[in-house]
């Protein structure tokens, strides 16, 4: 016989304001306990079961499927669990919403002979996008000799990620850039951007360190309202690509690596940097335009010297 104050199926969903099917639907998954049987065989229910019923409502309010709800309340420290992998799908969802909408405005507002090309570009990018044509891009460009460490902070520092936010001419910068990078023509060897000293004639991981360094001086430089030639940016830049080959910076080194530095700098690479510049967060270096303005320092300063 069933304790008095315990509530049937109908009780029990009127006190939740919703309705019997979904009573019986939670209790058949085994979400909600029963404190025992009437004599007739049906369920009966505590008031645990009611603050249980109000927890799973407003789990499921939250958008979490019912299996998630059950992983949720299966132990402790499991609702946090399914919280966090939730906002990060949510997160996911959110990007793609964001490059929909992006993607759709620039549609809508580009002349109409452009639409059908534009709509091919956007159609080969994910959504949300990823940057793994991009990485493989730069992987086929990068030294088969450089450790894994190095590669890894060259590829943060040379691979744009998708804006959170993007404009318009964002996702048109971005769907550009990885037709660019999907180009099948760059299978070719002889279509890869070329490394910046002949291989097997220096060392890649004490030239691409030593860049990095030669970088972050351009940086703060630049930054500062100086030229690259004013401070150490450019001896710097200089002696990273003078050590990696053994030598020593000098007026015959800097003549002979301004048309290494221009071999290096074809129309695939400056493609590369224009599209990617804009995608950059405010104030993050762009490696591109750092070594452009290395470069174009290292011409000004051989040409002074009379080379």
């Amino acid at each position: 016989m069933v304790s008095e104050g315990l509530w049937s199926i109908g009780e029990l969903a009127e006190r939740a304001a919703t309705t019997v099917k979904t009573v019986r639907y939670y209790s058949e998954r085994g979400l909600l306990p029963e404190a025992g049987r009437s004599t007739g065989g049906h369920r009966r229910y505590g008031p645990g079961a009611l603050d249980r019923l109000r927890l799973i409502r407003s789990l499921r309010a939250l958008g979490l499927p019912v299996p998630e709800v059950e992983r949720a309340l299966e132990r402790d420290g499991a609702l946090e669990e399914v919280v966090s992998d939730r906002l990060r799908e949510l997160g996911s969802e959110l990007a793609a919403l964001r490059w929909r909408e992006a993607s759709l405005r620039l549609l809508r507002d580009c002349p109409a002979g452009e639409r059908v090309e534009r709509i091919r570009l956007l159609g080969a990018v994910a959504v949300p996008p990823d940057t793994a044509a991009l990485v493989r891009f730069w992987r086929r460009s990068l030294p088969a000799r450089l450790p894994r460490r190095v590669a890894s902070t060259v590829l943060d520092a040379v691979v744009p990620q998708p804006p959170a936010e993007p404009s318009a001419a964002q996702v048109l910068d971005f769907a550009r850039l990885h037709a660019l990078v999907s180009d099948p023509g760059l299978d070719r060897p002889e279509a890869r951007p070329a490394q910046p000293l002949p291989a097997g004639e220096y060392r890649p991981a004490v030239l691409y360190e030593g860049l990095a360094e030669a970088y972050a001086l351009a940086s703060a430089e630049l930054g500062a309202g100086r030229t690259v030639r004013d401070g150490g940016a450019l001896d710097c830049f200089v002696a990273a690509y003078a050590h990696a080959r053994g030598e020593t910076d000098s007026a015959d080194f800097r003549r002979g690596l301004v048309p290494l530095l221009a071999r290096a700098d074809g129309p695939v690479i400056t493609r590369y940097w224009k599209l990617a510049g804009g995608l950059f967060a405010p104030g993050e270096p762009v490696l591109g335009a750092l070594h452009h303005h290395l470069s174009v320092a290292l011409r000004q300063d051989v040409g002074s010297r009379g080379g």
